[in-house]
């Protein structure tokens, strides 16, 4: 196990009626705050209703933008930055997904910078101190509730950036299982593919000696694979919509990760993905995460095979590690596929190859060799030719 430090400083407030807590876990924060939030949903469920009235009883004037998108874009940041400007706002409260709550954390870093809010995605600039940031989450998948990251878009440049800062974390997220009931179906599988994706770019590591980390991970998995389903079949049952969103959280709080160096190559090839084509993130990572596999099983038949069987149950008796590890991989991808209905190929979404080297070579500008293997530039172009 590598050395490493383990910070994590927001409150999870989980469960039925903690919505309920909004106004006084906000106030302290800050009196005139602006409710970030996406789509008419929220506001025709009442739920956006009920946040407002708390928090006007709690003494905290709002400031409303809505219409964050899948894919967040910069326009909306920029949107956001310029209202906590002119209306000198103090804090921001996000009000539904990861995509709603990722465009809060950059809105709260670039009300405190003067130049464009790009800049900070871009690494142009040291990030400002963010204003503090709450948040009422609405979906379990990218858990950016527990974290300071960030994922950005920006349709100008073709470009979609990650982002961190330590002061970026939610003061506080609320977690009722019950305000993901409405979820539509697609939506909940995207979420249990990327859930599962951000478990798998920290489980497939060199580390030595992670038994605590693995188990972790293969619990996240597991509680992901029968509860994703279940959800899906009926959208009500509070217990595998809780446990879903409750392994969204875990996944990217720290533990999973700690003493490890997790991998995250997936991701920024599914970057270049829905930057180019506006493909739901989980989308992307369902074509992406099995090809990947493909290429890296041979590499690490030892770590695939017990992948294989003590997260999906194959029987290794009379076969080689290789065997096995394929036959794993051939599980993620039926259960992403066949279970979740979810497209793995880049057809199923109308992408050709003509811009795989593009994207190969934009991944492979920003992060260099990568993965388990020190992958290179054609290796990552060999991940998106798996996927066609």
């Amino acid at each position: 196990m590598n050395n490493f430090v383990l910070y994590n400083p927001t409150a999870i407030l989980f469960g039925r009626g903690q919505v309920e807590a909004v106004g006084e876990r906000m106030a302290p924060l800050g009196k005139n705050i602006l409710l970030l939030s996406g789509g008419a949903s929220a506001e025709r469920g009442g739920l956006l209703a009920r946040v407002r009235e708390k928090l006007r009883i709690a003494g905290v004037a709002v400031t409303d933008l809505s219409g964050v998108r899948p894919n967040p874009v910069i326009e909306k940041v920029r949107e956001g930055v310029a209202l906590c400007k002119s209306q000198r706002l103090d804090a921001v409260l996000s009000v539904g997904g990861g995509s709603v709550l990722d465009s809060a954390k950059v809105i709260a870093a670039g009300a405190a910078y003067e130049g464009d809010p790009w800049d900070l995605l871009a690494k142009k600039v040291k990030p400002a101190t963010p204003l503090p940031v709450g948040c009422v989450l609405t979906l379990a998948a990218t858990g950016s509730e527990v974290n300071g990251n960030a994922v950005i878009s920006n349709p100008a440049t073709a470009q979609k950036l990650a982002w961190y800062h330590p002061h970026a974390y939610p003061r506080f997220s609320i977690l009722d299982p019950e305000l993901t009931f409405t979820v539509p179906r697609n939506q909940t599988a995207y979420g249990a593919v990327d859930i599962m994706s951000h478990v798998f770019e920290q489980y497939f590591h060199n580390a030595p000696s992670t038994p605590l980390q693995d188990g972790f991970a293969e619990t996240i998995l597991r509680t992901v694979i029968e509860n994703a389903p279940r959800a899906m079949a009926k959208p009500d049952d509070y217990n595998a919509r809780a446990n879903l969103l409750w392994a969204s959280t875990l996944a990217l709080s720290g533990p999973v990760g700690a003493g490890v160096v997790g991998d995250w190559t997936c991701h920024m090839l599914e970057h270049e993905l829905s930057a180019k084509y506006n493909i739901a993130h989980g989308a992307g990572l369902a074509v992406v995460y099995p090809a990947w596999m493909e290429l890296m099983a041979p590499r690490k038949p030892e770590r695939f095979r017990h992948y294989a069987v003590t997260v999906w149950g194959i029987d290794p008796r009379g076969r080689d590690d290789l065997a096995v590890a394929r036959e794993g991989v051939a599980a993620t991808r039926a259960f992403f596929r066949d279970t979740l209905g979810v497209g793995v190929r880049l057809a199923d979404y109308g992408i050709g190859p003509d811009r795989l080297g593009e994207m190969a070579d934009a991944v492979y500008a920003l992060k260099g060799p990568t993965g388990l293997g020190g992958l290179a530039r054609e290796d990552l172009e060999k991940v998106y030719r798996g996927a066609v």
